[in-house]
């Protein structure tokens, strides 16, 4: 499936300083980036920067006072796998690898160790892991509503539970705290989204299960097979879109994920008792 994804976005700098952004689709096995652009209105010179993790961020320099705006283009080939997960078992921590154990354990946002008995309570008697993060994942649709702007950069999981209302971001920091409350690794996920009214870069989570990372949207707005990968991270620290050094304020922002030209889309969601799950390696 073909997205054209497109990112357009405006800072005035009150004094020099440096811009690091993470608004790159992802090069994946799955994931291919057909073509992109990337303009810096007035020219800077940028860099590209690969985390270990794959994730591509840019850096620039802006050397003095004054209005720039950034502009990212690129149509993305992206293939999803869909795993039947009937009847898999949990990974017992003994046997993960290395590279999954940072995504057990609690982070900034996440704050899993903080929410055990309200995840074991919940979900603790439910055998089956990828039902065990259907029902978290419901649950929090259910139960936490979705208000627009409601909340901010220090907001974590933990707030989440107790106010009952949050973004995108926040849904996401829920569902992989009650993963990790449960042993279940989970990690977030960042990108361009398809059918997203508004449209914004969206958040969700992986759990990973069975040996593989299987997607989950809290939310519940966009398909699960619309989406554009741009990072993986413990929480949002890890993923931010924008990191800022100096006097620079962000003014203005576009995002938009359309299908490219001639793709036929037929949307997949989780319903029912399905155990059919989807990933983007």
């Amino acid at each position: 499936m073909k997205f054209d994804v497109f990112t357009e976005m405006e800072y005035t700098a009150n004094s020099p300083g440096t811009l690091i952004l993470n608004i790159h689709a992802l090069r994946t096995p799955t994931q291919t980036i057909l073509n992109e652009t990337f303009v810096i209105d007035p020219y800077i010179k940028f860099e590209e920067l690969v985390e270990p993790n794959g994730n591509r961020l840019v850096r620039f320099e802006i050397p003095e006072p004054g209005n720039i705006k950034v502009t990212y283009n690129a149509t993305v080939d992206n293939s999803v796998i869909v795993s039947d997960h009937t009847h898999r078992e949990e990974t017992p921590v003994a046997h993960l690898d290395s590279s999954i154990l940072p995504y057990l354990y609690p982070s900034r946002y996440c704050q899993s160790d903080k929410l055990y008995r309200l995840a074991d309570n919940l979900f603790g008697k439910i055998e089956d892991p990828f039902e065990k993060v259907i029902a978290l994942t419901n649950w929090i649709n259910t139960n936490v509503q979705y208000i627009s702007g409601f909340s901010n950069s220090q907001t974590s999981a933990y707030d989440t539970v107790t106010q009952q209302a949050g973004v995108c971001r926040d849904f996401a920091h829920l569902g992989i705290a009650l993963c990790r409350a449960l042993t279940i690794p989970a990690r977030y996920f960042t990108g361009y989204a398809y059918h997203l009214k508004p449209a914004d870069f969206h958040a969700c989570f992986e759990a990973y299960l069975g040996g593989e990372w299987v997607l989950f949207d809290a939310t519940h707005l966009v398909p699960l097979n619309g989406l554009v990968k741009i990072a993986n991270g413990r929480d949002a620290a890890d993923t931010a879109i924008a990191n800022i050094f100096g006097d620079i304020i962000f003014t203005t922002m576009q995002v938009t994920c359309e299908l490219a030209a001639d793709e036929n889309f037929e949307p997949y969601f989780y319903q029912g008792s399905a155990l059919q799950g989807l990933s983007y390696p």
